[in-house]
């Protein structure tokens, strides 16, 4: 049972205290907030270990929340896991473009909320434990710096979320190999991860957009999942 504590920004009062009820029973701090000015405030004030931001909010929008979050040093490794009724690639891309960690459409399953808020700070605990083993990986004009958690395109960095990370770490471990797209899921959150496989589509479009033209370098393969080229 967690004990960590939560933020959650929504300005819809009655998802705000469904959220709350649900994290409360399951033993997390929280605390609710219902505008993109109180989420700031309440990060400076009082930092939270996780953070669950609606998309659309008054004044300051989601998004731009999200932005302020994560460039801000002392919040960059704390998990922010967008919620949104909107399903349009655009929309979610640009959520993890700005340093999102997952996203969970509306309507959702309080079970399945709780499930992906866990797997987030476990994700986000392991990233921040020091390694025995750093692994420089290339591929390609790829370099990922596992240790570091950073990857490098032709000597520029490339500012990814940890779950975009997982995924190019997973492909550049296995070069040339199809995976599909459950198979993508087990290896980089566990086979009880609750996720759809359209997330895993999201999570590749979003990566490709970052890589620029290295995009390319993750093939689809009809019918079956995706790989990254090795040569």
């Amino acid at each position: 049972m967690g004990q960590e504590r939560i933020l959650i920004v929504d300005d819809e009062l009655d998802i705000l205290e469904l959220i709350a009820y649900n994290l409360r029973k399951e033993g997390y701090e929280v605390e609710t907030v219902q505008s993109g000015e109180q989420a700031l405030r309440a990060m400076a004030e009082n930092p939270p270990q996780a953070v669950l931001l609606d998309l659309l909010l008054p004044g300051i929008d989601g998004i731009e929340v999200c932005r302020r979050i994560k460039q801000d040093k002392r919040f960059q490794h704390t998990p922010v896991l967008m919620l949104t009724a909107r399903t349009e690639d655009s929309d979610i891309v640009t959520g993890l473009e700005v340093g999102a960690d997952d996203y969970i459409t509306k309507p959702f399953s309080p079970k399945v909320l709780v499930a992906r808020l866990r797997a987030a700070l476990r994700r986000n605990t392991s990233d921040q434990l020091p390694t025995d083993e750093p692994v420089l990986l290339h591929v390609q004009d790829i370099a990922i710096d596992t240790a570091r958690h950073e990857v490098r395109c032709d000597g520029s960095i490339i500012l990814l979320s940890a779950t975009e990370f997982a995924i190019l770490e997973f492909f550049a471990r296995n070069p040339g190999l199809v995976f599909s797209r459950t198979r993508i899921i087990d290896a980089i959150r566990g086979e009880d991860y609750p996720v759809t496989e359209r997330s895993v589509d999201v999570q590749i479009l979003g990566l490709r957009k970052k890589l620029g033209v290295r995009g390319t370098h993750i093939e689809t393969v009809r019918g079956v999942g995706y790989r990254l080229k090795d040569t």
